[in-house]
């Protein structure tokens, strides 16, 4: 392809997978590569008209000019989903493997945006960025003649993990409950309790297997991929991602949320469930690494059981927290939270004695990670948590319930020591196992003492990455130049 005019703004197409947890960290990397070319790139962030419709709320503060928006038309009853169903929200384990498929159906809505754009600009979109589980656009891109580079959102070991299981199945191969994983050494060893339910069961045939792996392998047949981590973090995950892709990985992370979504309810979609004012004043008035944050991100929950487990450990403990409490599994998330699902009068007891601070629906996440007071996050560790905490030095209590989530715990433990396991997925749990890894982690000696040191080490190399003075570029400011150097390049048709 002959290089582009000098005076024309080169355009660039992204599309995340409807999920929270991916459009986000899209919209955070849209305004890192604006921010390294801010006279170069026109960006587009396509999706489907309810997610756009809060990217539109959030970015209401913002030039509609400096990040454009488009609509890519979606109907979910036409899927067999509920309708007004656009993002992974609210959708049960039979309705998402319908949704994944569903997001097919936006093959030729993002053709037609294409045209559009080629035909007001006289040239089509440079390079079109895609999630890593909209693999087709790979197809969409050659066809065209355009670009195509894919985005995890994910870290480099737990991306990897996720797709050498999911396209090799390698437990399938084995009795034994440990198995090797290829693409990791020899000597590495992930284990049955770590594969969510549709990962056990997938045989290549199944639905989900239908959709996940020719996804995969569209993706791994772009120009490169582009992760969300540094170089200093996962070191030993980016060599092995980068040999079994066979591609350039570019590390540009952490990339964290946008300023304009800190503490917005646009975050996530939600309306938070206390004033950011009140839970600082709350903090304030506990000492420094004292509190317990619990929370399981936007889309997860745990069981009635292990949630009447979690609340006794956290009150036996007799540690400060602040709990992001949701409806259990089998229950709308987003409904009403019901005093039945937690100890009699443990609510009222918290207040009184200022022990805990229950959240419904929604906390500032970012702002409770980076104040002072706390000293370790219970997260189920999706990525962005992971990021969220480590970026300010907060070492975690692991229980993953979800996709690379298990794989992202086996590194935070195994590799870099700031994290402990408390439980995963639907395993049983009783209070003082809740207790006794509280207890472990934030002892002030000992092994607290060494994950808080790690963390903060990890923070660290996070604020080194991303830095830059004069000459001297962080790892990570170093591979965005690179990216945005590779999306200007001529391609090779």
């Amino acid at each position: 392809m002959a290089e582009e005019p000098n005076n024309k703004k080169k355009h660039i197409v992204m599309v995340p997978l409807m999920a929270q947890g991916h459009i986000i960290p899209f919209l955070a990397l849209a305004r890192q590569i604006q921010n390294r070319a801010p006279t170069t790139f026109t960006i587009t962030i396509a999706s489907t008209p309810l997610n756009i419709h809060h990217l539109k709320s959030a970015l209401s503060s913002t030039s509609p000019n400096q990040i454009r928006l488009a609509e890519l038309p979606f109907n979910s009853a036409q899927h067999g989903l509920p309708p007004n169903r656009e993002n992974t929200e609210k959708l049960n384990f039979s309705q998402q493997v319908k949704f994944c498929h569903a997001t097919l159906s936006l093959e030729a809505p993002l053709r037609s945006l294409i045209s559009r754009i080629t035909e007001a600009e006289g040239q089509p979109p440079l390079c079109i960025i895609s999630d890593v589980f909209l693999g087709w656009i790979n197809r969409v891109a050659s066809s065209l003649g355009i670009r195509n580079i894919t985005f995890t959102t994910c870290g480099a070991y737990g991306t990897l993990a996720y797709i050498s299981i999911w396209f090799n199945l390698p437990h399938k191969k084995t009795h034994s409950d440990e198995f090797w994983v290829p693409g990791f050494p020899q000597n590495y060893r992930f284990h049955r309790t770590q594969l969510n339910r549709y990962l056990t069961e997938a045989d290549g045939t199944d639905d989900w297997s239908r959709f996940i792996i020719p996804q995969i392998s569209h993706a791994m047949k772009s120009e490169g991929w582009i992760c969300n981590t540094a170089e200093e973090v996962e070191p030993l995950g980016l060599k092995l991602l980068r040999k079994y892709l066979q591609l350039p990985v570019w590390a540009v992370g952490p990339i964290l949320p946008p300023a304009e979504l800190k503490g917005s309810k646009h975050r996530a979609g939600k309306e938070s469930g206390i004033a950011l004012e009140a839970c600082m004043e709350w903090l304030d008035l506990k000492d420094e690494n004292s509190v317990v944050y619990v929370s399981f991100g936007s889309q997860n929950t745990i069981s009635a059981s292990q949630m009447m487990a979690l609340a006794e450990g956290l009150e036996e403990s007799g540690r400060w927290f602040i709990w992001v409490v949701r409806p259990p599994v089998g229950f709308d998330i987003d409904g009403e939270f019901k005093d039945e699902w937690l100890p009699k009068g443990f609510e009222e007891r918290m207040r009184d004695n200022k022990k805990g601070l229950l959240v419904r629906k929604w906390g500032p996440q970012l702002e409770i990670l980076s104040h002072k007071s706390t000293g370790v996050f219970l997260s189920h560790c999706g990525w962005n948590s992971v990021l969220e905490s480590l970026s300010n030095g907060v070492p975690l209590i692991g229980w993953p319930l979800a996709a690379e989530q298990t794989y992202n715990v086996k590194m935070l433990v195994e590799e870099m020591g700031v994290a402990v396991e408390l439980t995963r997925m639907e395993s049983s749990i009783c209070g003082e196992e809740v207790k006794k890894v509280i207890e472990i982690v934030m002892e002030k000696e000992g092994k607290g003492k060494e994950m808080k040191e790690k963390a903060k080490e990890i923070a660290s190399h996070m604020r080194k990455a991303v830095t830059e003075k004069r000459e001297e570029k962080g790892s990570s400011v170093r591979a965005m130049d690179d990216l945005v150097r590779t999306i200007l390049s001529p391609i090779s048709l």
